[in-house]
C-alpha cells in the first residue's frame, strides 16, 4: 500500500540549546531496558497537542492510551502537571517536570495546511538530562488522523526502548454476532486498539483463520460459501479476491511464507489422514511436506523461511514439531503435559508461541525453538490461537467467556493482559505487519 503519511525530521537546532531531532546526549538519564526479567514501567508526561481544536487532544490521547497498554509506560495524570505548555516548540521548565517524577516528557501540535491536510509533530524530551531526544512531524488526510497518533507513539516506544513499535498496526479477526446456535461469521478488520472496525464478508457464508502477507495489504482466509471449505487471497484496500486452489477434501489453517509467495496449509485427503503442503501462489504448484498416518497441522515458518513448526499426533497426542522448509529433518520440540496447537513462529525468530490444553484448562505460552524454555502466560477457559504482534513483545488471541469469545492480548512477560474492545464476538486474530 503507497505510504499516506510523510515523515520528515525536524531540522532546526533552536536557539535554547536544544539538540536536533534523533539525537541525545551521552548523560542522557531515560532508559527503559526491556530484556529485563521485570521492567518497571517509565513515568511519562504527555500533554495535549496545542491547535488542531479537539484533534490535538485527541491524538494525546491515542498516544497515552497506547503507551499504556503496551505495559512498558506509566502516564502521568495531566492534573499533576505543573507547567502549561503554550509553545511546543520552547523548551520546557524541565524542573517543573522532573518534581513530578515525569523522566519524559512529550509535547506536541496539529494544524491544518492549505491543501487540506494536517500537520502534527512532536518533541520528545528527557528531563533529567534536560535535552531534546526526538521530533518529528507528519503529514495525514483527515481520514488518517488516528494513525498519525499510532505512528507517534511507535517513534517514542522505539526511541525510549529501542525497538520498533507495534502500534501502527491491523489486526484481521472473525467477528462473531446472533445466537449461539445460528452465529453470523463475518470477516473483519480494526486498528490494533479496536478502533475502525471495518467489515471484509457479509456473513452469508461461514470464514474462518484469516492470515496477514508479511510484506502486504493482503490475507488469506477459509470460507464455506461453495458449502466446501476454500482457501482465499484478499486485497484488503481493492476487495479483489481469488481462489487460491479448490483442494479435495478438507483444508486447514493457510499461512504465508515470510516472502509472501507461498501458502503453506494442511489437506486432508481420501484416506483420512491429514498432512501438510506448501502451494506456490504463482505457479500454484503443490509440495507436500509430511506424509504421516497421523494428523499433521497448523503450520507456521520461521522468518527467515528455512523452517516451519507445526503440530502431530504421530505420538500418540498432539505435540509440537520443527522441519525445514522442504519437509526434512522433522523433530518434536515439545515434551510437556497435555495437548498442543496453533504454533506460530515469533516475528524475531526466538520464540515459538502455541496453545496448550492441561488439567481441564488451555493456556498461551511460549517456547524456545529448540522447545527449551517453555513459558505460560495466560490460563483460561476455551482460550487459543495466539498471534504475534510484528515486534514479537505481545501476543493477541481469543478466549471464550460469558457466552462467546474476546479478544485478548498479553506481553511476554504475562503480567499486562489487556481486553481488546469488539462491539460483537471475536474470534481467530491476525496480526498485520507494521503498516507503510
Amino acid at each position: 500500500m503507497k505510504s499516506i503519511l510523510k515523515p520528515l525530521l525536524m531540522v532546526a537546532a533552536m536557539a535554547m540549546g536544544m539538540t536536533a531531532a534523533g539525537t541525545l546526549p551521552a548523560l542522557a538519564l531515560v532508559e527503559l531496558n526491556v530484556n529485563k526479567g521485570n521492567v518497571e514501567p517509565l513515568p511519562i508526561a504527555i500533554t495535549d497537542f496545542q491547535g488542531g481544536d479537539a484533534l490535538g487532544a485527541q491524538i494525546s490521547q491515542i498516544v497515552t492510551a497506547d503507551l499504556k497498554r503496551s505495559g512498558l509506560f506509566a502516564p502521568i495524570d495531566k492534573s499533576a502537571f505543573i507547567e502549561k505548555i503554550t509553545n511546543p516548540d520552547a523548551a520546557p521548565r524541565f524542573d517543573d517536570w522532573k518534581v513530578i517524577n515525569a523522566q519524559a516528557l512529550v509535547t506536541g501540535s496539529v494544524s491544518k495546511e492549505a491543501d487540506g491536510r494536517i500537520r502534527a509533530q512532536y518533541r520528545l524530551w528527557d528531563t533529567f538530562a534536560g535535552q531534546q531526544m526526538a521530533g518529528e512531524q507528519f503529514f495525514a488526510n483527515d481520514a488518517n488522523q488516528r494513525r498519525v497518533a499510532h505512528i507517534i507513539a511507535d517513534a517514542i516506544y522505539e526511541r525510549l526502548t529501542g525497538e520498533k513499535g507495534y502500534f501502527d498496526t491491523r489486526v484481521v479477526f472473525i467477528d462473531e454476532s446472533g445466537a449461539k446456535n445460528a452465529r453470523k461469521k463475518r470477516l473483519a478488520i480494526m486498528d490494533q486498539d479496536g478502533a475502525n472496525v471495518r467489515y471484509l464478508s457479509d456473513g452469508r457464508s461461514i470464514v474462518l483463520t484469516p492470515r496477514f502477507s508479511p510484506n502486504r495489504q493482503e490475507i488469506t482466509y477459509m470460507s464455506y460459501e461453495s458449502g466446501q471449505p476454500r482457501v482465499y487471497l484478499l486485497q484488503i484496500e481493492t476487495g479483489q479476491r481469488e481462489l487460491v486452489g479448490n483442494f479435495p477434501g478438507m483444508t486447514f489453517a493457510p499461512r504465508f511464507s515470510p516472502d509472501g509467495q507461498k501458502v503453506i496449509m494442511s489437506l486432508l485427503r481420501d484416506d483420512g489422514n491429514s498432512n501438510i503442503f506448501a502451494m506456490d501462489l504463482r505457479s500454484r504448484s503443490t509440495t507436500r511436506l509430511t506424509n504421516s498416518t497421523a494428523i499433521d497441522t497448523s503450520p507456521s515458518y520461521s522468518p527467515d523461511g528455512s523452517k516451519v513448526v507445526f503440530t502431530s499426533d504421530r505420538g500418540g497426542r498432539a505435540q509440537i514439531y520443527v522441519m525445514g522448509a522442504d519437509g526434512s529433518g522433522q523433530t518434536r520440540i515439545s515434551f510437556g503435559d497435555g495437548v498442543y496447537s496453533t504454533p506460530v513462529w515469533s516475528p524475531r525468530g526466538d520464540l515459538i508461541a502455541f496453545t496448550k490444553q492441561t488439567g481441564g484448562e488451555f493456556q498461551i505460552g511460549v517456547m524456545k525453538t529448540d522447545g527449551s524454555g517453555e513459558r505460560i502466560l495466560s490460563s483460561g477457559f476455551q482460550q487459543e490461537g495466539p498471534t504475534w504482534a510484528p515486534n514479537g513483545r505481545v501476543l493477541m488471541f481469543f478466549r471464550d467467556s460469558a457466552g462467546g469469545p474476546k479478544l485478548v492480548s498479553v506481553d511476554l512477560t504475562g503480567r499486562n493482559e489487556q481486553s481488546i474492545p469488539t462491539a460483537n464476538f471475536a474470534s481467530d486474530p491476525a496480526w498485520s505487519p507494521l503498516l507503510e
